[in-house]
């Protein structure tokens, strides 16, 4: 039967999730068909799977990172394909992580033919983990703030960030704990729907979130040059308010946020930000699958009647960077970006704006598959967030890249 097949991750079947790897299959029969298969199981239970078939070259061996994908989840050279095109068994299921201090499993499989896939000729598993080597994990329970720090290995300092999710609510970590796998002392911070956080507060208080940028001051390890906060969502018009009413703030991140203040009004010191202005009458619902499109909610950004509810970015001196999808389904994020990016120019601030053709709303560290219907875990409705498979995945590679750069150069 000459050799045996033989499935590798390089350099190592362990790694951070963000971290690229090289699958290899050697072995072979010259030319051979052959399915490649990945599955990962969720810690719900649930199965995410991929697959994609390839012909092996004239010594046998094959090579994702070379060799073209010539059907199944995606086509073409894709060397991450396997992951990045992980698909739900169920439909409209999220891949996220809940406990970062367990890794994924890809289990990695590779069988012969195109067609019927009987025959496994091999296999082997990468473990993808979330929290890199010596990175500590502490629970906050300070005051009112609900929150897990991360703190990397060695004594600094390292630059600080505060990490926000969107209007789902939770305590989400594992950006948090990816970024401070990357050497930035993270604070992934909840303000909706976690333990005594109701999941929609009437109010929102600034001086929470000052708060947090003051816990995260007093950390020994943390550089005493500025903070850093990152936004997704609902979390990006928070980073923006951050950034514009709170001094310790030196630079924002906004991924698929807003300009304005959106649906739960923003109490600050002396003023209190109304909530941009939107019409549940425009909310649009497929009758056949129920997916709800809030794209048309909220109103005319470019009507002075809404100017109220706009966060005065062009008053800070933070420096800004906005990331938004243009196939963002769930709101219009890029003309926001565009409305607090012209204002932030005219009043001569350095900024720096990316939009990504295809992608979504949920621009994710990499290698997460895209997710382009969910359930809203505080509306409870299937929410279409958009975004086109391959497209997504280039753009939370390329976004993954200018946040930490940006936060490197800037802290």
């Amino acid at each position: 039967a000459g050799m045996a097949v033989r499935l590798s991750v390089l350099p190592s079947p362990r790694c951070l999730f963000d971290e690229p790897v090289q699958i290899r299959v050697a072995g072979l029969q010259p030319q051979q068909a052959v399915t490649l298969r990945a599955s990962l199981v969720d810690e719900s239970g649930e199965l995410f799977q991929s697959h994609a078939l390839y012909r092996a070259g004239s010594s046998g061996e094959l090579d994702l990172s070379r060799s073209p994908a010539l059907g199944g989840s995606y086509l073409g050279v894709e060397p991450m394909g396997l992951l990045w095109a992980l698909r739900s068994k169920t439909p409209y299921k999220r891949l996220a992580k809940r406990n970062v201090l367990t890794p994924f499993c890809v289990d990695l499989e590779v069988y012969e033919g195109h067609g019927d896939t009987s025959r496994l000729l091999g296999k082997c598993t990468n473990e993808r983990w979330f929290l890199g080597e010596g990175v500590k994990r502490i629970s906050v329970r300070e005051g009112r703030l609900r929150a897990t720090l991360f703190l990397p290995p060695g004594p600094g300092p390292f630059p600080g960030l505060i990490d926000l999710y969107g209007s789902g609510g939770g305590l989400i970590e594992y950006r948090a704990s990816l970024l401070a796998s990357r050497g930035f002392v993270t604070l992934a911070l909840a303000y909706m729907s976690f333990e005594d956080i109701p999941a929609m507060p009437k109010i929102l208080e600034l001086s929470y979130f000052e708060e947090a940028v003051n816990f995260l001051r007093k950390q020994q390890q943390v550089k005493d040059t500025g903070i850093g906060v990152l936004g997704l969502s609902k979390g990006g018009d928070l980073a923006l308010s951050m950034a514009t009413f709170l001094p310790g703030i030196k630079a924002a991140v906004s991924i698929s946020g807003s300009s304005f203040n959106s649906f739960i009004p923003l109490k600050g010191d002396g003023f209190t930000i109304p909530v941009h202005p939107y019409d549940l009458g425009r909310v649009k619902i497929s009758d056949e699958s129920g997916i709800v499109d809030f794209s048309d909610v909220l109103d005319d950004h470019m009507d002075p009647a809404t100017w109220d509810c706009r966060i005065p970015v062009e008053r800070s001196l933070a420096k800004f960077l906005f990331l938004s999808g243009l196939d963002d389904m769930n709101w219009k994020s890029d003309l926001y970006c565009q409305d607090a990016v012209q204002r932030l120019q005219q009043h001569g601030r350095e900024v720096e704006f990316y939009s990504y053709a295809g992608a979504g709303h949920l621009l994710e560290p990499p290698y997460l598959p895209l997710c382009k219907v969910s359930i809203h875990r505080v509306l409870g409705m299937l929410v279409h967030w958009g975004g086109q498979w391959r497209e997504h995945a280039k753009a939370q590679e390329d976004a993954w890249r200018r946040i930490q750069a940006f936060f490197w150069q800037h802290l």
